[in-house]
């Protein structure tokens, strides 16, 4: 009767041992695609969905998620008024945009210009400055409650600096992040291109031209 009884614990053990293995190779995910050789861009493991936003476009429109979708983006914050760091990058990314020109327009990446500005940058002069470096460029902005949740969803930060501290109230410049943003076609936050110090050597545009020319190409993810 023991023997008996043994016998049948392990024979159902071994069927449902059977049936895990068999089950795990069902539903396992497929393998992970061999990770595309990128020198400018880093993606994260894992992109990470954007909360909704609202910003106001150049062109008098609203900027919504799903307005992204279909793209590789490039999002960059700063403001018109910058003297250094906002130019030099827009005008690097123009580079690398002309590169992309002969690229269906459906699928082009895009360069999006966020200023954290708006009480001096208007939505029409803002379109202006952004333009003159590339008329794709994408240009918004929003009021500072939502720019600030839209630039902590790309863990970017900005702030107002006074010029002269005895005045708060008077000109001011705003320190904000340098890097730029990867956002996958799904409109999520794929990755970064991280910024350098002012004086120091910038990503190479070709090197962003070609990162998102494959990424594109690759129909990633």
């Amino acid at each position: 009767m023991f023997n008996r009884t043994t016998l049948v614990i392990l024979c159902v053990a071994l069927a449902g041992g059977l049936g895990l293995l068999a089950a795990q190779r069902y539903f396992a995910a497929p393998a992970a695609a061999p990770a595309i050789q990128l020198e400018a861009v880093q993606l994260y493991p894992q992109p990470r969905p954007l909360p909704d936003f609202a910003l106001q476009q150049s062109d008098g429109t609203q900027l919504l998620p799903g307005e992204l979708a279909g793209h590789w983006t490039l999002v960059f914050i700063g403001f018109t008024h910058c003297p250094d760091v906002c130019p030099m990058t827009l005008t690097h990314l123009a580079r690398a945009q002309r590169q992309w020109e002969a690229l269906p327009a459906s699928t082009r990446p895009r360069v999006l210009f966020v200023s954290v500005d708006p009480e001096r940058d208007t939505p029409e002069r803002l379109g202006e400055y952004a333009h003159a470096f590339h008329r794709d460029t994408l240009a918004a902005t929003a009021d500072i409650p939502s720019l600030e949740s839209f630039t902590r969803s790309l863990s970017m930060v900005f702030a107002t600096v006074p010029l002269d501290p005895d005045m708060p109230d008077g000109p001011y410049t705003i320190d904000h992040s340098a890097s730029l943003a990867v956002l996958d076609p799904q409109g999520r936050m794929a990755g970064v291109v991280s910024g350098r110090l002012l004086g120091a050597e910038t990503p190479d545009p070709d090197a962003i031209a070609a990162d998102l020319l494959r990424l594109t190409n690759e129909h990633r993810p």
